[in-house]
């Protein structure tokens, strides 16, 4: 299983041509492997938050769209075990709340987090796909 930050989901979804050819590779092997994508449930919220600022367009009622994603991919919940390892992140790491419990998750399950976040690849807390 790999962890999909918000941004490569709604890419994956909307604008695939944006994800790397590494990012492309490690969803294409693990889908061809029968492990699951996972995203992390806050980015349900964070999707919301740019729908409703009318940052994305979707084409499909936001409903929709965010059932669509509950439905093929493995949605990761908060866990107490994530809020936890916050505290372990570098201060190197963006302090966005949303970025932090995505890494945490990450951490905790002990998967890598496909990201374009120079911020996150940067901190090296994370194993990192781009």
């Amino acid at each position: 299983m790999i962890l999909l930050d918000t941004h490569v989901v709604l890419w994956l979804t909307t604008e695939p041509a944006k994800l790397s050819k590494a990012a492309r590779s490690a969803i294409d092997d693990t889908r061809a492997s029968g492990e699951g994508l996972a995203l992390c449930d806050i980015s349900l919220l964070e999707l919301t938050l740019m729908a409703n600022k009318g940052r994305i367009l979707l084409g499909v009622s936001l409903e929709t769209f965010l059932n669509e994603l509950v439905n093929r991919l493995v949605v990761l919940p908060i866990s107490a075990q994530a809020c936890a390892k916050i505290r372990d992140l570098p201060a190197n790491y963006p302090a966005d709340p949303a970025d932090r419990i995505i890494g945490a998750t990450a951490l905790v399950q002990g998967i890598a987090l496909v990201t374009a976040d120079l911020g996150i690849r940067r901190a090296k807390a994370v194993h990192t796909v781009w």
